[in-house]
C-alpha cells in the first residue's frame, strides 16, 4: 500500500462529529456560495492548466455530497488535480496507490495487541487505514481485486467502517475519488456495475490542447511553484452541502430527470431506436437522484433560486456515460455511450416550463 500522511493513533482521526454540529452556525448565504466557488475554481487553476469542464464537474460531485470517478490515461494530472482540490480545501488529504496484493485492512485500518511493559496486561489498539480523511483518491482502484475495492465502496455508501465488531464514523466532509486508466486492461479487476453506481459522476479527461500542453511544460519544467489558499472551512462545505439538498426542484425538472433515466432502458415502451439497438441494461433510480442532484448543485454554483431542465441536461453525460451497458451490437459498431446519451438527450423533450 502506497498512502500518504497515516498517522496511526488510538482511534480514527475526526472520531467526534464536531463539524456536523457546527454547520447550523456555518450556514451562508446564496451569493456568498458564488463568489466562494469562483474563488475554488480559480486557486485550482493556479495549478491545474485546461479541463475547466472536468474541475467545474468534480466540484458539482462534491457540493452534492457525491464522489467520482476520473477515467484518463497517465500524465493527464488526475492525482494532483485531487491533491490541488485538497489543498484549496486544507482538509485532510489521502492517496492510495491500488494494487494487486492489497488487503481491505490496509484500507480500513486494523487491531494490533499490545502489551503494556509495566503490568503486562494486553489489549487490542485500532490503527486507523486511510480511509480515515476528507479527500480519498484511490488510484488506478481496477489494480486491486474486487474484495478490497468491496471494502472502499461499502465505506463510500455507508460513510463508517466496522472493524474487530466495533462501528467506527468517518469524519464529514467524505469525498472519494477513484481513478481508472484505459489503456492497461491485463491484470486488472473492473468494477461491477453494482459498484460503478456509486459513482455520482464519471468524468473522462481528454488530451490538453497544443497552446495548453505548452503552457504546462513552461509552468512544470522551473523551480516555481504556485500557492493554493484554503478557500471553504468542513463546516462551511457541510452547510453548502445541507443548502443544496434543500434547493426545491420543480415537478418538471424532476419528470425531465425521470424521463431521461428512463429512456435509457431498452425495455421502457419509450425508448429511442437506438437505446434499443444497442443498449443491453440501462441506468436505475439512482441516476435519476443524481440528475436532480447535480442540477440543483450547478443552480446553486450559478446562483441561480431552482434548477432548470438545462441544469439537468448539463450534469447527464457524467451521470449517465458509467450507467448505461452496452450490448455486442454497440461494440462492433463503434457506439459509445457518450453518444447514446447525446441520442437521449436529442430523443426526450425538454418540458414546457423548466
Amino acid at each position: 500500500m502506497n498512502s500518504e500522511q497515516i498517522e496511526p493513533g488510538e482511534g480514527p482521526p475526526g472520531y467526534s462529529t464536531r463539524s456536523e454540529r457546527s454547520v447550523a452556525s456555518a450556514a451562508i448565504n446564496p451569493e456568498q456560495v458564488r463568489i466562494q466557488a469562483e474563488r475554488l475554481l480559480s486557486e485550482v487553476r493556479k495549478v491545474i492548466v485546461g479541463q475547466d469542464l472536468i474541475v467545474q464537474n468534480l466540484l458539482l460531485c462534491l457540493f452534492a455530497r457525491g464522489h467520482c470517478l476520473l477515467i484518463g490515461v497517465p500524465g493527464l494530472a488526475k492525482t494532483l488535480l485531487v491533491r490541488t482540490l485538497a489543498q484549496a480545501l486544507s482538509w485532510e488529504f489521502r492517496r492510495i496507490q491500488f494494487t494487486p496484493d492489497l488487503m481491505p485492512s490496509d484500507i480500513l485500518g486494523t487491531e494490533v495487541l499490545e502489551t503494556d511493559p509495566t503490568t503486562g496486561a494486553r489489549r487490542l489498539r485500532f490503527v486507523p487505514g486511510p480511509i480515515f480523511a476528507n479527500v480519498i483518491l484511490a488510484d488506478e482502484i481496477n489494480r486491486t481485486p474486487p474484495r478490497t475495492q468491496s471494502a472502499l465502496l461499502e465505506a463510500m455508501q455507508e460513510t463508517h467502517v466496522t472493524v474487530g465488531g466495533r462501528t467506527l464514523p468517518i469524519e464529514k466532509p467524505f469525498f472519494v475519488v477513484a481513478t481508472q486508466n484505459p489503456i492497461e486492461q491485463e491484470g486488472t479487476y473492473p468494477l461491477p456495475e453494482a459498484q460503478l453506481d456509486r459513482f455520482m459522476f464519471s468524468l473522462n479527461l481528454s488530451y490538453p490542447t497544443r497552446e495548453q500542453e505548452e503552457q504546462i511544460v513552461s509552468v512544470t519544467t522551473t523551480d516555481a511553484s504556485a500557492s493554493v489558499c484554503p478557500v471553504f472551512t468542513k463546516e462551511q462545505l457541510l452547510a453548502l452541502q445541507q443548502m443544496v439538498r434543500q434547493v426545491p426542484a420543480s415537478p418538471h425538472v424532476i419528470s425531465y430527470a425521470v424521463a431521461l433515466a428512463r429512456a435509457s432502458r431498452p425495455q421502457e415502451p419509450g425508448a429511442p431506436p437506438t437505446v434499443r439497438k444497442y443498449v443491453e441494461w440501462g441506468a436505475g433510480p439512482r441516476a435519476s437522484q443524481y440528475l436532480v442532484l447535480g442540477a440543483k448543485a450547478r443552480a446553486v454554483l450559478s446562483g441561480k433560486p431552482v434548477p432548470t431542465a438545462s441544469d439537468v441536461r448539463a450534469v447527464a453525460a457524467p451521470v449517465l456515460n458509467h450507467r448505461i451497458i452496452r450490448n455486442y451490437a454497440a461494440v462492433a459498431d463503434g457506439i459509445t455511450p457518450e453518444w447514446i446519451v447525446h441520442e437521449l438527450l436529442q430523443h426526450v423533450p425538454e418540458p414546457d416550463y423548466a
